[in-house]
């Protein structure tokens, strides 16, 4: 028995679907569907080029079809949104949480998200409403207003009483919210305590009063972040004036967090962390195209600085060959450097007070490298060359490069975010221009002082 599981557990599912897909058996297909979880059929979607896509979203069950789409990416949700009406995608998203739902919605044109909302019942469309006027990036757009209350008065009998009248309770509420007559936010009741405490105790005497909401307009990164240094599970979200309005749960961070990952990995080769990994080839060429071209201005303004010194190219080969090793030199320690600032940028770790020993730090680093590998290039110049004069003009000109490359990649990533540009996203390109156009600068213009 034990190695049946084993050999269960080792096949491949988006090669067994497409295998029974090939073969034309759609029955098989569906039962195989069928056995895999919500987010599991998600994954085989978002794994499939769009044809074999196309037929597993056709054999998916109708009342699982809106909770394996709060998995997928925001291309595929696109594609799948695009070909429904308001009423359809309304009955598509029965039974979502709210948060899911705003989220879903808001890959919507207006004019559909208008007509959707209209579809709805009054109570769900004031709950999407009260969160679709938030951004997305805040803690309103990650909180679901879908809580339990109750008054520090009541006694824990009576708490009990209440949540029997529910069917089910809000998924991961590990706690009560404890609001006065205007829906202040007083205290939290961990369910714990209702539990085992005495029934007769009031909410009052057991609830902790000692609680760090989140404000509304609170950044997502930084509710990551409060989420992860007091391993939270939930936490309660208020307005200005202490309001409860909703809570934020530790599955919604999960997204935060996974996303805010994507997104640096991505964006540094000029990608969007919801690009679909089979979409069509038009639509992925026009996405790339940008940002090739961008590439190809920073390369051309490297290549004019190089233009500057053809004579002394044309006199001394032997730059030609050396040139790449002081840019690529440079462009690793800037990129370590930069790295390291946007990282650290995320998890807030920089401040103004700490960001100028930072950057002495890593200036520190980059002189001490920059004067080891600059005696090692140097070295290996002579005895390749035999030439002194060229092994002191790429020594030199590495260490200039990579002490540069360590101060721009320390403060791009500052400037970019102090002119709400994304590091991630411009850090590199900046970065690679910086360190080509000083390298070859630099190496082309000590050889010109030493050999004319």
């Amino acid at each position: 028995m034990p190695q049946t599981k084993e050999k269960h557990f080792h096949k491949n599912p988006v090669l067994e679907l497409n295998q029974a897909i090939d073969s034309g058996s759609l029955y098989q297909v569906r039962q195989m569907i069928k056995t895999l979880p919500t987010a599991g059929i998600a994954h085989l979607l978002e794994s499939s080029p769009p044809k074999t896509r196309s037929v597993l979203w056709q054999l998916v069950d109708k009342d699982a079809e809106g909770e394996v789409l709060q998995y997928l990416n925001e291309d595929i949700q696109n594609d799948i949104l695009s070909s429904l009406n308001a009423e359809q995608v309304v009955k598509l998203t029965e039974g979502l949480e709210t948060d899911d739902l705003a989220d879903i919605l808001q890959q919507l044109p207006q004019q559909v998200m208008a007509q959707v909302l209209r579809a709805m019942d009054q109570q769900d469309r004031l709950r999407v409403e009260s969160i679709l006027s938030y951004d997305e990036d805040t803690a309103g757009g990650l909180m679901n207003t879908d809580t339990i209350a109750v008054r520090p008065r009541h006694t824990l009998d009576l708490v009990l009483r209440y949540l029997r009248r529910y069917d089910s309770i809000p998924e991961m509420t590990d706690n009560i919210h404890v609001v006065n007559r205007d829906d202040e936010l007083l205290g939290l009741l961990p369910l714990r305590k209702v539990l085992v405490s005495d029934p007769n105790t009031t909410v009052r005497e057991v609830m902790s009063s000692e609680i760090e909401a989140i404000p509304v307009a609170m950044e997502a990164t930084q509710v990551a972040q409060l989420f992860e240094q007091h391993d939270w599970v939930s936490a309660p979200v208020v307005d200005d004036e202490g309001k409860l309005l909703g809570r934020i749960t530790i599955d919604d961070v999960v997204d935060v967090i996974r996303d805010s990952t994507e997104h640096s990995l991505m964006s540094m080769a000029g990608l969007d962390e919801e690009e679909d990994t089979f979409a069509p080839v038009i639509k992925t060429a026009r996405r790339r195209a940008m940002w090739l071209g961008v590439n190809l201005m920073t390369a051309i303004l490297a290549s004019l600085v190089i233009y500057l010194f053809q004579d002394i190219l044309d006199r001394v080969v032997y730059l030609a060959i050396l040139m790449p090793i002081v840019a690529n030199m440079g462009g690793v320690a800037g990129t370590q450097t930069l790295t390291l600032v946007i990282r650290s940028l995320a998890l807030g770790h920089i401040t103004p007070a700490n960001s100028r020993w930072l950057l002495a730090r890593e200036l520190g680093v980059a002189g001490l490298n920059g004067m080891l590998w600059a005696l090692v290039i140097s070295v290996i110049a002579y005895i390749w060359l035999d030439d002194l004069q060229i092994s002191y003009i790429i020594g030199a000109a590495m260490m200039i490069n990579m002490f540069i490359a360590a101060l721009a990649g320390a403060y791009l990533p500052l400037f970019l975010k102090r002119i709400n540009v994304d590091p991630a996203l411009a850090g590199t390109v900046a970065l690679t221009t910086v360190t080509d156009s000083i390298g070859f600068f630099s190496f082309l213009g000590l050889a010109q002082i030493f050999y004319l």
